[in-house]
């Protein structure tokens, strides 16, 4: 198979998309060649049958810019994928979908949200198959969907023996917004003992900035913010704190959830389709066989 890739970010570091790097990793296991087309390009290492093309947000480039990038790459490209692979935003589908269905390309949208809307469902339109780990997401709703594995690498991701967890300590991983619910797990916290103390990771996107002082401001002094964190220190995270809170409801399956009990921490989550589960059954492995049967 040879596949294009759209995805936001190419950046093995970033704290929230890091993920992606090690999905293109195993991409490139699955096919002949990987073309990924991303918003924006930073540090990455990648195998050799993979080539990432950005559409220039590193450097600051104007919208326009990033459309027209974006036309030219998917048609100068042509002939080097068969499978077109979008992952989480629906706009690359609505604006590449009809040259695609002209080109013959099999065109796959992974979506992963409670809320959608007309666009949603046009994308779903152009798109053969689609993709969602959740059966509270809205793309849920149609026949052409896919429920898959959340994706994470329980290789990376397990539970280290000689690491001692910190009793009474509870982490809270994430980007500080509205949707990810932090305020309202920093109100549970402060109801808690005060034996107990935590720790929030993660960063706030410039429009949830008041948002995050709102945050601060509602903490108490037993919480500890670090800002954000990548996929090696998220691991050590996981592994010496006793409970994972996440307070994100139905709809979107948190992958740092997995990614925490993966770890063996306890969890301490408001998602009812997390309730229960195995960590092995959203392992990337997995994720890659159904990927690659569905997409073929």
């Amino acid at each position: 198979m040879r596949l294009l890739v759209i995805t936001q970010k190419v950046d093995r570091n970033d704290p929230v998309l890091g993920f992606f790097h090690r999905w293109i990793e195993e991409f490139a296991k699955h096919c002949e060649k990987v073309t990924v087309i991303c918003l924006e390009m930073r540090e990455h290492r990648l195998p050799i049958n993979v080539r990432v093309l950005s559409l220039g947000k590193e450097q600051n480039k104007s919208k326009l810019k990033y459309i027209f990038r974006f036309y030219r790459y998917i048609w100068q490209e042509r002939n080097n994928y068969d499978v077109v692979f979008v992952h989480m935003n629906q706009e690359y589908v609505l604006l590449g979908g009809l040259l695609w269905k002209l080109l013959h390309k099999k065109v796959s949208m992974w979506r992963n949200h409670a809320k959608g809307g007309l666009w949603t469902c046009l994308a779903v339109l152009l798109s053969g198959k689609v993709f969602c780990t959740s059966p509270h997401s809205f793309t849920a709703r149609f026949k052409k969907t896919t429920l898959m594995p959340v994706g994470i690498d329980t290789d990376f991701f397990k539970p280290d023996a000689s690491v001692s967890r910190v009793p009474n300590s509870v982490l809270f991983l994430g980007r500080i917004a509205p949707v990810k619910k932090v305020l309202e797990f920093v109100e549970w916290f402060n109801t808690l003992d005060i034996k107990f103390r935590a720790t929030i990771a993660g960063v706030a996107l410039a429009k949830d900035k008041k948002y995050e002082e709102l945050v601060r401001r509602t903490a108490s002094d037993r919480i500890k913010f670090i800002g954000p964190v990548n996929q090696e220190e998220a691991l050590k995270l996981y592994q010496t704190y006793e409970i994972y809170a996440n307070f994100t409801p139905a709809g979107s399956m948190d992958k740092t959830i997995i990614e925490a009990a993966a770890c063996g921490a306890k969890l301490e989550v408001r998602n009812s389709d997390l309730k229960s589960f195995r960590a092995e059954d959203h392992s990337l492995k997995l994720l890659m066989e159904k990927l690659f049967e569905e997409m073929k």
